[in-house]
């Protein structure tokens, strides 16, 4: 059963370090705060000095978060929030989202594949609330996977012999649906990091999505999953972009941020001017036609 995978992969122990600077962000949100997620990159990393952890705090609500601050709102119009934190002699920045929109966002419901293009991939449940909380937190991950087959699998021109190619597909359609810094061969990565995982999580996920991958798609089928992809990817572009206008009014040294992530991942080297700090936004949107062009963010 794919709760069941889920759950296992969830509870794998972490270094100790992640899981206190998790309950330390937890700390912060007090009553509010429910499970905290570590993802990414940094769960494959022996070492993680001089690395940014990542992690999702799923919290109650927002209002309960932040009380009456502009940050509820703009939590609730374009999730999530995202903030940096340090602690444990680590940096990380963690997302914000509420029980419900995480629910929603790891689910084929989702408007974009932010949330569940990442909880498709290896992930670590590292403080809950209480069973109650860690019991919500499993089951809006174990919606992720089957949303990334089931919205892959009709873009297929055929029946795929291995399941593995259907997720390579899937992360490929998803590092499309936003800007992203990594290279190009990074969608196929993922899977080839772990391909047992893959495999392993394979037959459950794709029942849970309701996929045959002996079965290729309808012309029609595929054309209308084709369109619907266009239109994610569309959204998907425009949403990083108000991400990142809405971070640097919570993110401090968000564009020093940005800068090195796309270094590390697209072998890049850029500079941050002084007065790109002091209009991050305006830096922001500056630099990245030279991005564009020269194939560092796609």
């Amino acid at each position: 059963m794919l709760a069941d995978l889920v759950a296992a992969e969830l509870g794998q122990p972490v270094d100790p370090r992640a899981a206190a600077l998790a309950g330390a962000i937890a700390a912060r949100y007090g009553d509010a705060a429910r499970a905290v997620l570590f993802y990414g990159s940094c769960l494959r990393e022996t070492r993680l000095d001089g690395l940014m952890l990542d992690f999702y705090l799923i919290v109650s609500d927002y209002r309960a978060a932040y009380g009456k601050s502009w940050l509820a709102t703009a939590n609730r119009l374009v999730p999530p929030n995202v903030f940096p934190f340090e602690a444990e002699d680590l940096a990380a920045k963690y997302a914000v989202l509420s029980e419900d929109d995480f629910a929603r966002l790891c689910s084929v419901k989702a408007d974009n594949v932010s949330v569940w293009a990442r909880f498709a991939q290896p992930s670590r449940l590292v403080w809950a609330r209480d069973e109650a909380a860690a019991a919500r937190a499993v089951a809006a991950v174990a919606q992720a996977a089957p949303t990334l087959l089931a919205l892959s699998a009709p873009t297929l021109e055929k029946a795929l012999a291995d399941p593995l190619d259907l997720w390579r597909a899937g992360f490929t359609l998803t590092y499309g649906a936003e800007l992203r810094a990594e290279r190009g061969n990074r969608p196929g990565s993922i899977v080839d990091a772990d391909p047992d995982r893959y495999r392993r999580f394979s037959g459950a996920a794709l029942a849970a999505a309701g996929v045959d991958p002996a079965a290729a798609p309808s012309p029609d089928a595929r054309a209308a999953a084709l369109a619907g992809w266009r239109t994610l990817q569309k959204r998907g572009k425009r949403l990083t972009l108000i991400r990142l206008a809405k971070a640097s009014a919570t993110f401090a040294g968000g564009i020093d941020y940005l800068a090195w992530k796309i270094n590390r991942h697209a072998g890049t080297a850029i500079t941050i001017r002084p007065w790109q700090r002091r209009f991050p936004i305006l830096g922001a949107i500056t630099l990245l036609p030279r991005l564009l062009m020269k194939g560092a963010v796609r």
